[in-house]
């Protein structure tokens, strides 16, 4: 996998680069340690960079005239930088910034209609009820076949995320979940590998990074597994020959296919029966902290962290095609 050249070799060339980070959502903690991780790559690269944290304090700083691009590293959605939302603030000042456009934003972050536009499409993703106010969860539950999943629509990071195996445990599953804003979504379970594939343009194209499989000590890789826990395993190339090469097309399609732009995080199950595979989100705004997997698989390419960082900032100076890059 051969990634062009960086365009951009003079710092200067990026001006005053706003790392967007924090934020009010409930992926605040992790926003603010991939922002310092991201702020210190530049800085060391020459970059004239600063923190900001949060929407209110980037207008700010835009207003005073601060700003010639942002670096958005802010995750999750009311109040972070996944949702389209913030991506619509700088395209109306017309501020060049990191990562999809307001479609891509707007839809990867909501799972269920980034679901429904894969499923028109012939792409691969576990089967699901969308779950309405006052909807019976045990007749959806009893439609899908335990075990399920219970999770917010559009929450990242695990958030208020259940794996439910007994239908008692179905309402308490759904009341975590509802402390987040957003529809519901219940998902088949599939038993198996979990696996990511990290997205990453150049500029002519984007490209598959080699995936990741995710063998965490515990049950499943939840919030603590992804964060905080330093006995998580991380096997890159997750997996080999003619079934790596599938999942870096399945993820690439499913990148595409949702509208994203620049570099994203595409998480995929691999059904241990069947071999199968089957897409469950994208991610827009992935994590760069210690424990985050786009460097991790960058890595295996030769793109290390600082690299990496640069030429993510580099989209905020001329976005890459849309189009896959030929075989």
């Amino acid at each position: 996998m051969n990634f062009a050249a960086t365009r951009v070799t003079d710092p200067a060339v990026f001006g005053r680069v706003a790392v967007l980070m924090g934020g009010t959502s409930s992926e605040r903690e992790v926003s603010l340690d991939s922002g310092r991780n991201v702020l210190e790559a530049l800085r060391s690269r020459g970059v004239d960079a600063f923190a900001v944290d949060g929407i209110p304090a980037l207008i700010d700083a835009i207003r005073a005239d601060r700003v010639d691009r942002v670096f958005n590293i802010l995750h999750g959605n009311k109040g972070g930088g996944e949702d389209g939302v913030l991506q619509g603030l700088l395209e109306a000042l017309g501020v060049p910034y990191t990562g999809s456009n307001v479609l891509g934003s707007a839809l990867a972050m909501d799972k269920i209609r980034t679901k429904q536009v894969w499923l028109s499409l012939g792409l691969p993703t576990p089967r699901y009820v969308r779950l309405e106010k006052g909807a019976d969860v045990h007749a959806a539950a009893r439609e899908l076949g335990l075990p399920v999943i219970v999770k917010p629509s559009c929450e990242g990071s695990s958030v208020g995320v259940s794996r439910v195996f007994n239908d008692a445990d179905l309402d308490s599953a759904v009341e975590l979940a509802t402390r987040y804003p957003g529809e519901l979504l219940m998902e088949q379970m599939v038993v198996g590998d979990e696996l990511t594939v990290g997205i990453l343009g150049d500029g002519t194209a984007h490209r598959a990074l080699p995936s990741i499989r995710i063998v965490p000590k515990g049950e499943w890789y939840d919030y603590n597994a992804k964060y905080i826990a330093e006995d998580t395993q991380y096997l890159c190339p997750g997996l080999e020959g003619d079934a790596e090469a599938e999942i870096r097309r399945i993820a690439l399609a499913a990148f595409l296919a949702a509208g994203c732009t620049g570099w994203a995080r595409v998480d995929v199950m691999r059904d241990r029966s069947s071999g199968k595979f089957y897409l469950l989100e994208v991610n827009t705004a992935p994590g760069m902290t210690s424990h985050s997997l786009v460097p991790k698989a960058a890595r295996q390419v030769g793109i290390g962290f600082e690299d990496l960082c640069w030429r993510i900032l580099e989209q905020a100076v001329e976005a890459p095609t849309m189009e896959a890059a030929p075989k």
